[in-house]
């Protein structure tokens, strides 16, 4: 039971913002089920949403910035295994956490970037480089998206339809690391119906967000919880 609604809650945030599935499922989930079952298990139910997302909207994505920023961030994934090898974790955690809340500041200052190709380029490399570094690469690409101001419909199904591409590869990943497990699997498969249920809601609170300026703020609030969230994971790790 406590699973199913940590990962409905996930589902929700995850719906109604277009990000923060893994952030809040896999932290949570892990006191449950183990951490290693969790990322694995929560990264499955996350290609399902995500596949459900860009089949529902890919009329709203946009394809040429998904493209450059999924290209920059396979050229960042190196980088971030560098940082990994040289940085404890910790600092790391705390590292993500404080360009999270960083994002969050400069999206509530009001700033503005043009959604050019080295603003698409230097996401999806900052992206690319905390993926294989921290193993979160949602809020940083969310916070420029609303920087480069775009609508509500569009922001959701791009990051969408970049998570459908990275998401498959790291379930590969794990496959042939020996890390899909059978709890793993009871964890997707179970979880499913929450799930379904967290994203029905979400999608609907989502429709009621068309206001440019009252997404932005729903975007805003769920990156300081989530830069919150990751500082408690360095504070207990």
């Amino acid at each position: 039971m406590g699973a199913a609604g940590i990962l409905a809650a996930a589902a929700l945030a995850q719906a109604a913002t277009g990000f923060g599935f893994s952030l809040l499922a896999v932290p949570l989930l892990g006191l449950v089920a183990g951490p290693v079952d969790a990322v694995v298990g929560s990264s499955v139910l996350a290609c399902l949403i995500n596949a459900v997302a860009v089949a529902r909207d890919h009329g709203a994505v946009r394809w040429r910035t998904a493209r450059t920023v999924l290209a920059a961030g396979l050229a960042g994934l190196p980088f971030g295994l560098l940082l990994l090898t040289v940085l404890p974790a910790r600092s790391l955690t705390v590292l993500i956490a404080f360009c999270v809340l960083a994002g969050a500041a400069a999206i509530w200052r009001g700033l503005r970037i043009r959604g050019g190709r080295a603003a698409m380029l230097t996401s999806g490399f900052v992206s690319g480089l905390l993926t294989t570094a921290t193993g979160v690469n949602g809020p940083p690409m969310a916070a420029a998206f609303s920087a480069m101001g775009l609508p509500p419909r569009q922001f959701r199904a791009t990051l969408a339809a970049i998570f459908m591409v990275v998401g498959p590869l790291g379930v590969a990943g794990f496959v042939l690391a020996g890390q899909f497990t059978t709890r793993a699997g009871v964890i997707a498969l179970a979880g499913l119906p929450a799930v379904v249920g967290g994203w029905w809601a979400g999608d609907r609170l989502f429709a009621r967000l068309t206001d440019p300026d009252l997404f932005r703020r729903v975007v805003l609030a769920a990156l300081c919880v989530a830069s919150l969230i990751t500082l408690a994971r360095a504070v207990t790790a």
